[in-house]
């Protein structure tokens, strides 16, 4: 671990940012060059204490997780995060798990959406950030771990996971989302997070062990779709989509027409939004 080095570039990159670029108000004016340290601590969800130890060089050597925080509250490119890991005494993140660092180009696009329930996904559709009116919509998803990561896993074994789309609708779901899983089988190799994956749905549920064998394959999402919400109701909405180069994630977008009954729906949802967190461990959770 290279103490120096790890505060030095820790400073010069905080200095850079500024407030809008991570999503936050621009202020009061500042003493100080781009963003506060307990700005950083707080989008990297440390405490502001740890952080300015290791600005400082006296902290205790960040563990690969703490350092893939601090790669997405700098809005790292995928070198820098590799040199973070590097001089934080870590060797740089593999491919599998390189895949969960967020591109900062669609991060600068979803901070920058505030009206609308906003996503990105992986290529394995794990949810990787969500804004608000996203988690007052579909739900918190930072709790999940493992395989469960993976809207695909729950969608084929949690029940549940299917009550935020009509029921007529379901199956041309369980179709798009084995499709997508193949699509991304193919370009990552059966030795992958994705072969993992597939391996363990075969096992699990016939319906995808049925819809796999079709090898149907898709890179999409519908540009229209109906969704539930458990107070609300059925929400019409559209969807937009926006790719990294390689296509490993996605940033949604949903919204509706003006005056439409799904635009009042997610201005109601936006008060929604805020009044679920509010409360500690705010958001939704459906039950069967």
């Amino acid at each position: 671990m290279n103490r120096e080095a790890l505060a030095d570039f820790l400073r010069r990159r905080r200095e850079t940012l500024r407030p809008q670029d991570v999503g936050l108000a621009k202020g009061p004016r500042r003493r100080t060059p781009g963003l506060r340290r307990e700005e950083v601590a707080a989008l990297a969800a440390m405490s502001a204490d740890y952080y300015t130890r290791l600005e400082q060089q006296r902290g205790p050597q960040p563990s690969e997780q703490m350092l893939a925080s601090l790669a997405r509250a700098l809005r790292l490119t995928a070198g820098e995060r590799d040199y973070l890991f590097q001089v934080a005494g870590h060797n740089a993140p593999a491919s599998a798990s390189a895949a969960t660092h967020v591109a900062p180009a669609l991060l600068r696009v979803l901070n920058r959406l505030d009206d609308s329930p906003a996503l990105i996904l992986s290529n394995l559709s794990e949810t990787l950030v969500q804004n608000r009116m996203a988690a007052a919509l579909f739900g918190d998803k930072s709790g999940y771990t493992g395989l469960a990561r993976s809207e695909i896993y729950r969608w084929f074994t949690d029940p549940a996971e299917r009550l935020l789309y009509p029921e007529d609708d379901r199956d041309r779901q369980s179709r798009a989302r084995v499709a997508s899983l193949r699509a991304a089988y193919g370009s990552m190799g059966p030795r992958s997070r994705a072969g993992e994956l597939v391996r363990t749905l075969r096992k699990a549920s016939a319906e995808f062990a049925e819809l796999w064998d079709r090898h149907e394959v898709a890179r999409r999402f519908e540009d229209h779709k109906t969704l539930v919400h458990p107070e609300l109701g059925p929400i019409e909405l559209d969807c937009q989509v926006l790719f990294t180069e390689d296509r490993s994630q996605a940033l949604l977008v949903l919204t509706a027409p003006p005056r439409s009954e799904g635009y009042e729906k997610l201005r109601l949802l936006a008060v929604l939004g805020q009044e679920h967190f509010a409360e500690p461990g705010g958001g939704w959770s459906r039950s069967p």
